[in-house]
């Protein structure tokens, strides 16, 4: 295996800097670990991850040696060192929801320029806070604001336990490529009715999105250091919110008619992580078969 740390150039924005499309934004350099299942001169499949609010942890770990062990290279992002950021848990205001989608973008343009990445056959995969941004990504309209500089975007899409309380502005307008989600019913970190009915609009629209729900299962079921429960008695929630993009692109809490703050009365605390190794294994399972065939791996690329 051949590691190296590259240097990603992004931007960071304000979700309504993101959603404007016109802002420039604070240039800024993250990290991103970039892993090659073998060595040699032949273009591989590859798999974006995005970390949650806790940034890279054993979790992320644990799925990149999964991949490199399918053949596959992996470019874990950390989209929070380069910014000063330790954690998100008790301020998620630190940073806007879709910061890490902008670094996935970019993350994207990097690798379709390196020598041994097949650009034409990159994942994004994302948990929890990253795994917002690695559903959302699919978005024809981000796409166009944000989207990598060639064209062509990801091959497929992996978002775990994402929060889906934010209605933006045609958010039903993905692209044609897969999308996967995965959910746990006694989430309530990120609740999952809100992505069970956004899913169901997207399939009335003809959109090819797959989404899985494990009874009982809670916030990051597939990390094993939560075998024993964690109560984040700090960390913020905006389990109880209903937000909307307004056309100006603020993010409005439907409840007040006002800009959305995580000072608003919805805003809960002490949500719950929780490992659940029937899920994770079904899990790690339905993500292998996933990415061999979207992949195609085992076929040459092109």
């Amino acid at each position: 295996m051949r590691t190296e740390v590259l240097p990603l150039q992004s931007v960071t924005l304000t979700d309504e800097q993101f959603l404007g499309g016109h802002e420039p934004g604070k240039p800024v350099t993250v990290a991103g670990v970039l892993s090659l299942p073998k060595a040699g001169s032949d273009r591989l499949p590859a798999i974006v991850i995005l970390h949650p609010s806790g940034g890279i942890n054993s979790g992320i770990t644990d799925w990149q040696q999964e991949f490199l062990a399918m053949g596959v290279a992996t470019f874990v992002v950390d989209s929070f060192a380069g910014r000063g950021v330790v954690n998100t848990f008790n301020d998620q205001g630190q940073l806007g929801r879709l910061v890490q989608l902008e670094d996935a973008y970019r993350a994207l343009d990097l690798l379709q320029k390196h020598p041994r990445v097949d650009p034409e056959r990159v994942i994004l995969m994302g948990e929890s806070r990253g795994g917002q941004p690695a559903l959302y990504a699919d978005l024809k309209r981000f796409q166009q604001l944000h989207g990598s500089s060639s064209g062509k975007g990801f091959a497929g899409y992996i978002a775990f336990y994402p929060n889906c309380n934010t209605t933006y502005r045609a958010d039903d307008d993905f692209d044609d490529k897969p999308v996967l989600v995965f959910h746990g019913t006694a989430d309530d970190y990120a609740p999952v009715a809100s992505c069970r009915a956004y899913v169901e609009r997207l399939r009335a629209k003809g959109k090819d999105i797959k989404f899985i729900e494990y009874s009982g299962a809670q916030h990051m079921f597939d990390w094993k250091a939560a075998a024993k429960p964690i109560v984040l008695a700090k960390a913020q929630t905006i389990r109880s919110c209903q937000l909307t993009e307004a056309q100006n692109g603020q993010i409005m809490d439907a409840a007040t008619g006002q800009p959305f703050t995580y000072s608003d009365p919805c805003v809960e605390y002490g949500p719950t992580l929780a490992y659940d190794e029937k899920a994770a294994i079904n899990a790690r399972k339905t993500v292998r078969e996933f990415v061999t065939g979207t992949l195609k791996l085992g076929a040459p690329a092109p």
